[in-house]
């Protein structure tokens, strides 16, 4: 590459996730102009731009889990010499359980600018159609790949009042629906989301025990991303009005102002502040 006057880019691509009619305006357009693409699989990069009746205008390099640590300096290398540097993935967005994270903050620490199109994510995607509460969630990303390791994390999950989302790979996700069943319960609700907007796009909303039957009984394929509702809400059963400031009075003894005081124990028993703060001062 020769010398360039100016610092470079690096611009992450959210790709589709299946279906190239998903691909925006501004990835079209990144892809013909940028003067460097990485793809985590350049076959598939090549495919893309094909289904987009583009031609990818930069050098096409590849960047997977395998080379990125060997790639990246390179990459970034190119950036400071005043490279625009494009990434795009498989599918969705760059750094989001793909590679991308190692370059980002690579391009970062040397003061380089990072810019984003966006695009599809098998995240929110799912999140979306799986009719479970999206106001809040939590994204797991793989779960451990050995038994003991996997149900460590679940156990330590199965309190998470969020919704979860979850990747994983057809040949291990019978074994994690099993160990999600018996961690979270088998009544606990869940989609499963097969090939998200392609051909062959499944949706299972069941619970789990019904989810890892289902596992059990098929052959899963394709790209699986899992989502889960959280823990049910338990609200603590309002104590009387004695045992409220009872519990106030030992928190002030402990060294906490009144208004802390009264506003831990609020929370403690999902209470106004205000209506604790009466019943202390009444």
């Amino acid at each position: 590459m020769g010398e360039m006057s100016e610092v470079g880019r690096l611009i992450l691509l959210g790709a589709p996730l299946g279906n190239p009619a998903d691909a925006s305006a501004r990835l079209r357009e990144v892809l013909s102009s940028a003067d460097v693409v990485a793809a985590e699989d350049t076959r598939r990069l090549t495919r893309l731009a094909r289904d987009l009746d583009i031609t990818v205008g930069g050098r096409i390099v590849s960047y997977f889990e395998g080379n990125e640590e060997r790639r990246t300096p390179e990459l970034v290398e190119a950036i400071l010499g005043g490279y625009v540097v494009a990434l795009v993935t498989d599918g969705g967005m760059p750094s989001v359980s793909d590679p991308g994270y190692r370059l980002v903050r690579a391009t970062l620490d040397v003061g380089a600018p990072v810019t984003v199109a966006p695009g599809p994510s098998a995240v929110t995607t799912a999140l979306a159609v799986s009719g479970l509460p999206c106001d809040r969630f939590c994204f797991e990303g793989f779960l451990p790949r050995t038994p003991g390791g996997r149900r460590s994390r679940l156990r330590a999950l199965a309190a998470e009042e969020r919704t979860l989302v979850f990747f994983e790979a057809p040949h291990r996700i019978g074994a994690t629906l099993t160990d999600l069943a018996d961690a979270f319960g088998a009544d606990r609700p869940a989609a499963l989301c097969r090939e998200l907007t392609k051909t062959y796009e499944e949706v299972l909303r069941r619970p789990l025990g019904e989810l890892a039957r289902w596992a059990a009984e098929g052959d899963p394929r394709g790209e699986i991303t899992l989502v889960v509702a959280g823990a049910p809400v338990t609200v603590p059963e309002r104590p009387d009005d004695d045992t409220l400031r009872a519990a106030v009075a030992e928190r002030e003894a402990a060294g906490r102002s009144r208004r802390d005081a009264i506003t831990e124990v609020a929370t403690e028993y999902a209470l106004r502040r205000r209506d604790v703060y009466t019943i202390v001062h009444s």
